[in-house]
């Protein structure tokens, strides 16, 4: 909560009437994009949403979801459902993925939190693996945030640490990899030089090792998992500068698929495969390219692939790359600390509020909206309403989800007249479109309009 001085005290609304019920939609993963017949939202039959649009043209506004205007470093920087919510429920920006990680290594706070204390149980007698992608794109990873990480653990305990590079040449130059390796093994050297064990691993191409997203092709993991688990790939060199140059003289060779590599010793022993006690942080902090290989670190039931073998790891990603799958469940950087939020101001004035939505989303609706806080502001004037989402099917299998259900219960909490916020979550869009089966999100955009519907008809 925000400190006591706080003035809470809203000015009344100059056109909105007191007594009058405010809804609140988010139809997570809709949009507007050219009207072709891959555009499901256009695709599909969407009554309620285009009368509300033909019917007020000159009050519809397009938001922005993603870059800078939730807190992102730049407008390249794709949006995701937690910062989305947390600027909404906020109704202002906070710094988010790379400005925070920025942040906290800059303040130092990144070596005071709960995730780099939980991986520096493994300092003493283990070695701290470090995988991402080695870039200054600013994309998915930036290397200077590499090089400061690599500073303070050696400074806080690390004595034996490997890096397990990918390349990039896709957010970078082609090329530029050969560059990033060279000041990547001066500041190795440098750290051998106070007598840490500091080494490249294992490295490989972005898109042809461990960076697949969607889940689109499980073998671009497997060959970055044989290579840094397992210490097998079929190129082996006893540098990482050396396995770059050497890669990059084949036909046609890109950074972004240079195939998967090992660095070796000069008996030929992979110098760096993670064994149990070992330390893991994926140092990325852009979501998408790093959930997959999350998974597989942290899930002991896990079937995408073999494993071969499952070390006993401390492992922690540089944020929390999926909000809902609480995945990973250790990290270094937090979410952002976020007070004075739409919900404390509204309990703070006497304004009563209801918020639904189904499993998969109902955290946003809540926990992501207040604040990244859990529980409510004030029970005697908050309900908060789960729906249990469907599980053990993916998402297209039925496509309506429960968006009709979550319009029913916010129907009654309109009819009930016992709140003046209602706010729901209709995830339908965003988690039956990550399917990427057309058909089926059609059906799932049609059932949205049908909850909106179901809500607005009785205000």
């Amino acid at each position: 909560m925000a400190t006591s001085g706080t003035t809470w005290k809203l000015a009344d609304h100059p056109k909105l009437p007191k007594g009058k019920i405010i809804a609140v939609v988010v139809l997570d993963g809709w949009g507007e994009a050219s009207p072709d017949k891959y555009n499901c939202i256009h695709v599909a039959e969407t009554p309620m949403m285009d009368s509300l649009k033909n019917s007020a043209p000159d009050r519809w506004r397009l938001v922005k979801a993603h870059g800078k205007a939730v807190g992102l470093p730049t407008d390249d920087d794709m949006g995701n459902s937690e910062v989305g919510h947390n600027a909404l429920g906020a109704g202002r920006i906070f710094a988010q993925g790379a400005k925070l990680v920025d942040n906290a290594l800059a303040t130092g706070k990144i070596y005071e939190d709960e995730g780099f204390n939980y991986i520096k149980e493994s300092f003493a007698n283990n070695t701290l693996h470090l995988i991402g992608l080695m870039s200054d794109g600013g994309v998915h990873s930036r290397l200077d945030q590499l090089q400061l990480l690599l500073k303070g653990a050696s400074e806080r305990g690390a004595k034996r640490i490997r890096v397990h590079v990918l390349t990039d040449g896709r957010d970078v130059v082609d090329g530029s990899s050969v560059g990033f390796a060279e000041t990547l093994e001066k500041d190795l050297a440098e750290l051998r030089g106070k007598g840490i064990d500091a080494q490249v691993a294992s490295g490989g191409g972005r898109m042809y090792v461990t960076m697949d997203r969607y889940e689109n092709d499980w073998e671009v993991v497997k060959r970055g998992w044989d290579a840094q688990v397992l210490g097998e790939a079929p190129h082996k060199f006893t540098s990482v500068v050396e396995a770059i140059k050497k890669l990059r003289e084949a036909p046609n060779a890109n950074d972004q698929y240079l195939p998967p590599f090992v660095i070796v010793d000069k008996s030929g022993k992979p110098v760096g495969p993670i064994n149990d006690g070992d330390a893991v942080v994926t140092v990325n902090f852009r979501a998408d390219r790093m959930t997959m290989l999350a998974q597989a670190l942290e899930y002991e039931k896990f079937d995408k692939f073999d494993r071969v073998r499952f070390p006993k790891i401390r492992y922690a990603g540089m944020l929390q790359y999926d909000g809902e799958l609480k995945l990973p469940n250790h990290y270094l950087v937090s979410p952002p600390l976020i007070e004075r939020t739409s919900g404390e101001y509204l309990v703070n004035n006497g304004i009563r509020t209801f918020a639904c939505s189904e499993t998969v989303k109902f955290g946003h609706v809540t926990f992501f909206w207040n604040g990244n806080r859990s529980g409510y502001f004030n029970s005697e004037l908050e309900k908060y309403v789960e729906i249990p989402s469907d599980s053990g099917i993916t998402f297209n299998v039925q496509p309506k989800m429960k968006a009709l259900e979550i319009g029913e219960k916010a129907r009654d909490a309109i009819l009930s007249r016992n709140y003046d916020q209602v706010r729901v979550n209709i995830p339908n869009g965003d988690m039956v479109g990550h399917t990427g089966d057309i058909e089926a999100t059609v059906v799932a955009c049609k059932a949205a309009d049908q909850a909106v519907k179901l809500k607005f008809q009785f205000l």
